[in-house]
């Protein structure tokens, strides 16, 4: 064994074992118009997203997650959680029900207010949103919008409750009506007095949550971007009358930063402040934080200042006094609410678009997600460099020692090298590790960065520590 095999300080290579010279590979972003109809059948083809119930002709906007898809989600979902809570000692957790009590929708206003307005033709039955009617495509001729056919026959828009109902216990009656939860905001407002007592914070303090709500969309579409049933990731931040503005602005500064630290291009991210006439009816202030997509640009989280609309509602419909009482000057207050709310759907989508590109090496395309390495499904892939003289069995050890490691890692010996690591390019891992003959005299092994193509040899025994800090 030679003096490097005991080192963690990498040897860069010329080439990638058993191929020929990796030039500097040169990035091509396809035009808007091609981008996501090939992100979508990639995430097909590699196991990302599925229609869901596909075999039986799909379900609308309902989609599956793949094992690559439900490791990309739920590592945003994680690395949105451990900066909002793990990092901060003023926001706790909640995981509220599903189902609420269905006066909590009367005080938040969805049952009466949570309403888009429909306008069905009445030619081929299709329906749509009034405000979507502009960008939508006529069922007879997809060229134009609705309404400017001459069979096309609209009529007038009809308010539609966006919250599915149900039934609780054995009789459908009035007295059993449930709703699934359009948000989990609300979980967390019947909750604030519970948390806020036994975690023993003061305010200003926050509440986060990640969990799934439902949405009857009228007009669903753009792969996962709006769905039908979907994972939130909101946080409520409760602050005393007076300060919102200044918690709002630090609220605003920081969701962007977390985005831009994941990886997402700056140039790709926007603010857009609600107008008058856009606010809710709780809000007294909104931006969202929109990307660029394919299709343009689009929202995929908000920044709300619900001021105290929400708790004072819940004080008024349930009886109980939703009051937070400062235990340095005694004063009662009802707090107002700085509200964070992400898709994470949406941010998935917002990853993979951003991440997606195809680059000329050595004359021949290759296609890559460049995922940043705390999100990708996959951290590193293993491959002998051929199937005998033993490389097998090191290469498996190794896999088996990521694993242990809790570092998500993939095997593969099927096919050229250069197919293998095309394959891990298109799943967005971010290094491949290579078992080859110079290998068994050193115990070291050869590692390829996804995005420089720059290899380095590191020993086998250090290859944990090598990756970890990298991630």
């Amino acid at each position: 064994m030679n003096n490097f095999a005991g080192s963690v300080a990498p040897r860069r290579l010329q080439r990638p074992p058993g191929s020929g010279p990796d030039s500097n590979p040169q990035p091509q972003v396809p035009p808007l118009s091609d981008r996501m109809e090939k992100i979508v059948s990639l995430c097909k083809r590699r196991g990302f997203v599925f229609q869901s119930s596909e075999i039986y002709g799909g379900t609308g906007s309902v989609w599956d997650y793949g094992p690559l898809g439900v490791e990309l989600r739920r590592n945003v979902a994680d690395a949105w959680w451990s900066s909002m809570v793990h990092a901060r000692d003023d926001v706790e957790g909640l995981d509220a029900g599903i189902l609420m009590h269905p006066r909590v929708w009367e005080a938040s206003g969805h049952v009466s207010g949570f309403t888009d307005p429909l306008v069905e033709c009445k030619t081929c039955k299709r329906r749509w949103r009034e405000d979507h009617l502009a960008d939508a495509s006529c069922t007879r001729k997809p060229s134009l919008a609705p309404g400017h056919h001459d069979e096309c026959e609209l009529g007038e828009p009809r308010l539609f409750n966006l919250m599915f109902k149900t039934f609780m216990g054995p009789v459908e009656d009035d007295a059993s009506v449930v709703y699934l939860r359009p948000e989990t905001a609300q979980g967390t407002y019947v909750n604030f007095l519970n948390v806020q007592g036994t975690a023993r914070q003061r305010v200003p303090f926050g509440i986060a949550q990640l969990g799934k709500a439902f949405r009857n969309e009228i007009t669903p579409g753009n792969f996962i971007f709006r769905t039908r049933e979907f994972e939130q990731a909101e946080m409520q931040f409760f602050v005393k009358p007076g300060s919102d503005e200044e918690w709002f602005d630090y609220w605003r500064a920081q969701r962007m930063a977390w985005h831009e630290s994941m990886g997402i291009a700056s140039q790709r991210l926007r603010f857009a402040a609600h107008g008058p006439n856009e606010l809710a009816h709780y809000a007294k202030r909104a931006e969202d934080i929109e990307y660029e997509f394919p299709f343009g640009w689009q929202e995929f989280e908000g920044i709300h200042n619900r001021t105290d609309f929400d708790l004072s509602r819940h004080q008024e419909f349930s009886g109980k006094r939703m009051e937070y009482i400062d235990p340095a000057s005694n004063e009662r207050f009802i707090p107002y609410v700085i509200e964070t709310a992400m898709g994470v759907g949406r941010a998935v989508l917002v990853v993979l678009v951003d991440s997606y590109r195809e680059e000329e090496v050595e004359g021949e395309t290759r296609v890559v997600l460049g995922i940043h390495p705390t999100l990708a499904p996959i951290k590193a892939a293993v491959f002998p460099l051929v199937k005998k003289d033993g490389l097998p069995e090191i290469a498996t050890g190794l896999h088996d020692s990521l694993r242990k490691a809790r570092i998500p890692s993939f095997y593969d010996q099927a096919g050229s090298i250069g197919r293998r690591y095309r394959r891990q390019d298109e799943t967005g891992t971010p290094w491949c590790i290579t078992v080859d003959g110079e290998g068994l005299e050193d115990q070291s092994v050869t590692i390829r960065d996804r995005d420089t193509l720059e290899q380095v040899r590191v020993g086998i025994d250090h290859v944990v520590e090598w990756l970890r800090s990298r991630l």
